[in-house]
């Protein structure tokens, strides 16, 4: 279909081709400044929802070692989840939505923003099927067994039954990100952390006069909190208080709208998978080398839990920016700002990075007073502080290259990544190496990640 008729089978309502003048600044303002300015919204939201999952886990500790061990297993599955419909998915509706109104198409954005809620529903229902009905045997061989198992299953089954709602929750966001908007998805996500950890914890604990619920509780923590914010957001767009507008009577599937939103979209959720296979098969050579270099690493990886939120923040705050420079057709704006927030993001893990190399038990000592594993995390933390900033320059250069909707190369990164952890710390296993050298590996493959993003962008033609 050309874009005259495709025009002609939008609604009168929504022909209103020129961009407004908000949008306008972001194809024309100042970017530092304007990065900054974006970021700083997400960087307190994604901050919030990593407090909210390490507030989670201590109150699981208070239900005993089950539900901790549970939580542990079905973790990697919920990621998944929110990194697909959150990071992956969500960048593709957000880049397709933003290279729209750079081209002046708003009737097309509108359009393109419904054809993203179908997606939504669709793919919500199938996490929801997918583990109910395989979540137990998949549990089961990760090391999950008797009362473990069964609470594990719990838990699942109780945060997927919900999944419609998060998968809706973070298309939402990433429409009105699409147009610039960080504030609204901000505040949002920072409200359904804080509403996660009450619903959850009383839920869970059994507060007052509410049940000990157990896992049950804590599942519904997150599905009540989550939908509350859906809520808002539906409300938010059909009501046109935001730039675009939800007018669901007004949905006429195209499929070529669909593809625009799924080639970068599901392409990313291929990337979101690499990444959560990287940390299962880095988690399950730690173990070989026993419980304490498995705890040292646990503390490691939390400080990297942290870390993503930055990264993230200024990478999706770049995604409108390049998104509307290449609908504008200004590919030269539209590197600039790649670099620039790729820097930014290198700069900010470089400092936490030297940080933590320098002085690594000022982190560990708040977790343990162990002194084993203190000493096994200070060997992880000095290892791999040096692949902070790596890492934050690949996952920064990811989200631009969502926003070109040239998504292949920064994919094959992680693909590099995944190859050299799984091979290399099979061989470092294999031959009785020592964990230090198989926290350094874990280092390399961040620079090896950052190294060939940036290769990736610099070479690919937008």
């Amino acid at each position: 279909m050309n874009d005259q008729s495709l025009k002609a089978a939008v609604p009168r309502p929504f022909a209103q081709p020129a961009p407004r003048p908000a949008q306008e600044k972001l194809l024309i303002a100042a970017i530092l400044p304007t990065l900054l300015r974006l970021t700083l919204p997400n960087t307190v939201a994604m901050t919030a929802t990593a407090l909210a999952a390490i507030a989670e886990t201590a109150y699981v500790g208070l239900l005993g070692v089950e539900p901790l061990a549970a939580m542990a297993l079905a973790f990697p599955m919920i990621m998944l989840m929110q990194m697909m419909s959150a990071g992956a998915m969500g960048g593709g509706v957000s880049s397709a939505i933003a290279r729209a109104l750079g081209g002046g198409d708003r009737a097309r954005a509108n359009m393109l923003a419904l054809h993203a809620v179908v997606i939504a529903l669709c793919a919500g229902l199938g996490f929801t099927v997918f583990f109910w009905l395989l979540g137990p045997p998949i549990y089961r061989l990760l090391g999950g067994h008797d009362g473990t198992l069964q609470q594990t299953v719990l838990y699942s089954n109780t945060v997927f039954a919900g999944a419609m709602s998060v998968w809706l929750f973070n298309t939402l966001s990433s429409v009105l990100r699409g147009t610039g908007n960080m504030a609204v998805p901000s505040v949002l996500g920072l409200a359904v952390a804080v509403l996660q950890i009450v619903i959850g914890g009383a839920l869970g604990l059994g507060f007052g006069p509410l049940p000990r619920l157990g896992m049950l509780g804590v599942g519904l923590g997150q599905v009540v909190a989550f939908s509350l914010g859906t809520l808002y957001l539906a409300w938010h767009l059909l009501a046109g208080h935001a730039r675009l507008r939800l007018v669901p009577r007004a949905f006429v599937a195209h499929g070529e709208m669909f593809a625009d939103i799924l080639k970068v979209g599901a392409m990313a959720c291929l990337s979101s998978l690499q990444t959560v296979l990287t940390i299962l098969i880095f988690t399950g050579l730690v173990a070989r080398f026993g419980i304490v270099a498995l705890a040292g690493y646990g503390i490691g990886a939390r400080l990297e839990f942290l870390l993503i939120p930055i990264a993230f923040s200024v990478g999706v705050a770049s995604v409108p920016m390049v998104g509307m420079a290449i609908g504008a057709r200004n590919v030269a704006r539209a590197r600039h700002v790649a670099w620039t927030a790729g820097s930014l993001a290198f700069g900010a893990l470089s400092i936490i990075g030297l940080v933590v190399i320098v002085v690594p038990d000022a982190w560990s000592g708040l977790f343990t007073q162990d002194e084993a594993v203190i000493a096994a995390a200070r060997q992880y933390l000095t290892a791999a502080g040096a692949g902070f900033p790596f890492f934050g320059l690949g996952l920064c250069l990811y989200f631009a290259s969502q926003g070109a909707g040239r998504l292949v190369g920064p994919v094959l990164a992680g693909t590099l990544r995944l190859v050299l952890v799984g091979i290399g710390g099979w061989l470092l296993t294999v031959n009785g190496a020592p964990a230090w050298t198989l926290f350094a590996l874990a280092g390399a493959a961040m620079v090896l990640y950052g190294l060939a993003t940036l290769a990736a962008v610099r070479f690919t033609r937008w």
